[in-house]
């Protein structure tokens, strides 16, 4: 198995980076949930289930794109 057009290496510096973005993405998730559930108006509550569904439609794509850089096996 071998991702298309990358060596080892680059394999691995790229699933390291996805590992970064995740953790990235996690910290801002807590934050945005943690604001959410302690809005006192629902202006502020609002825009913060918005931070929240936006980062995990990001942790979505970036999942998507781990997913499409996997090795594929060779015949």
């Amino acid at each position: 198995m071998e991702h298309v057009g990358m060596n080892a290496p680059q394999a691995d510096q790229l699933r390291l980076l996805f590992h970064q973005l995740n953790n990235q993405l996690g910290i801002v998730l807590a934050h945005a949930e943690l604001l959410e559930s302690k809005a006192v108006d629902t202006t502020t509550r609002a825009r913060a289930e918005q931070v929240v569904k936006s980062v995990l439609d990001a942790m979505g794509t970036a999942k998507e794109i781990r997913r499409r850089s996997e090795p594929r096996a060779t015949a």
